[in-house]
């Protein structure tokens, strides 16, 4: 019996990168000095995820700025001025917005991918940021010159050749991060606007094939920023019938942070489609402590009563830096937590297969 496991993606930045990001900013440190910095961690990342035991592997986001941003970061025509994202912390995150077309994209994670590629014969993930997440850099007021339409065909058109360049390039499985899903519906609690991004995104995956698909997956969550979550109040049953009408492959579901897990398995288990993968949480980025093999095992068997096994993944419930400026695991501890969830994945596949 083998039940897969992977990361979501982000991992803490290494404290050589951390102030090398500092120096670049500041104008200390050149383009190609803070480059070569950005591949050691690179390099770092995935020899860590390894030793781990992880059988998937990603470059933890150690060369973008954020899981959001970095396809436009520098692009002329944002200003920083866009939709505010309140943490259950008290501190915010804030979107830029567009004030001028056309839309495209500076930086494709195919380059992420290909660096990371070189360092490792171990299957590769690589996250991209979901369509639905972009449009928010629409403004409401609209742009002169640049209809809403035009932008959106244009958004379209960016991600489907980032997320196929990521397949061409040989991701073994591209992840849509959607971590807005669930904020919508504290936002706007009649759904309207989670439809509208369910749709968007589902306008992009059908350009893919069935195969193609089984390849793409999504991750939604309660956000995971310096500890803390943006939407954790909200009802993830409320969320999942909706999200799961996503024609993608694999699904990334936050578990382990949830204070009902068997309600929200049930929702899952009627929810999946044949074919189509559920990963469940099994360990909580945002919690210091660090789970054990066995806790991790008894996740997994609880997930196991609901969801068949030829469908069940793992994998952490966020990423654990999201923002590059997110220093509150440290690196240890989050290798630590991603070891347990290999071990422990391992432990009930044996069980469940004996």
């Amino acid at each position: 019996m083998n039940i897969p496991t992977e990361p979501i993606g982000s991992l803490p930045r290494s404290p050589e990168l951390l102030t090398a990001m500092a120096d670049h900013q500041a104008g200390r440190t050149d383009e190609g000095t803070f480059r070569l910095v950005q591949e050691r961690a690179v390099r770092d990342t995935i020899e860590r995820l390894e030793k781990a035991g992880s059988p998937v592997v990603t470059d933890g986001e150690q060369s973008k700025p954020d899981f959001v941003t970095y396809p436009v970061a520098g692009t002329p025509g944002l200003s920083p001025e866009g939709v505010v994202i309140p943490f259950a912390d008290g501190h915010q995150r804030q979107l830029p917005v567009l004030t001028a077309g056309p839309f495209r994209y500076k930086v494709s994670a195919e380059q992420y991918l290909r660096v990371a590629r070189q360092y490792t014969n171990t299957p590769v993930k690589q996250a991209v940021v979901a369509p639905s997440v972009l449009s928010l850099f629409y403004p409401p007021s609209g742009i002169s010159g640049f209809p809403r339409e035009e932008f959106l065909h244009q958004l379209m058109g960016e991600s489907e050749a980032e997320i196929r360049a990521c397949l061409d390039a040989g991701a073994h499985v591209v992840q849509l991060d959607f971590d807005e899903a669930r904020l919508t519906l504290k936002l706007d609690p009649s759904g309207g606007v989670l439809n509208d991004l369910v749709e968007l995104n589902n306008q992009v995956l059908a350009r893919f094939t069935e195969s193609e698909q089984a390849r793409i997956g999504v991750y939604c969550g309660p956000g995971a920023d310096q500890d803390s979550t943006h939407s954790l109040d909200v009802d993830y049953a409320e969320l999942l019938p909706r999200f799961l009408r996503l024609t993608a492959g694999n699904f990334y579901l936050q578990m382990a942070g949830e204070a009902d897990p068997d309600r929200v398995l049930r929702v899952i288990a009627d929810q999946l489609r044949p074919g189509v993968r559920a990963f469940v949480g099994v360990t909580d980025p945002i919690d210091p402590r660090v789970e054990t093999p066995e806790e991790v095992r008894d996740r997994v068997l609880r997930a196991a009563r609901y969801i068949p096994v030829d469908q069940l993944g793992t994998c952490d419930d966020a990423g654990f830096a999201p923002f590059a400026d997110d220093t509150s695991t440290s690196r240890e501890t989050a290798f630590a937590k991603i070891r347990a969830r290999v071990e422990g994945t391992a432990q009930a596949a044996e069980l469940l297969g004996g």
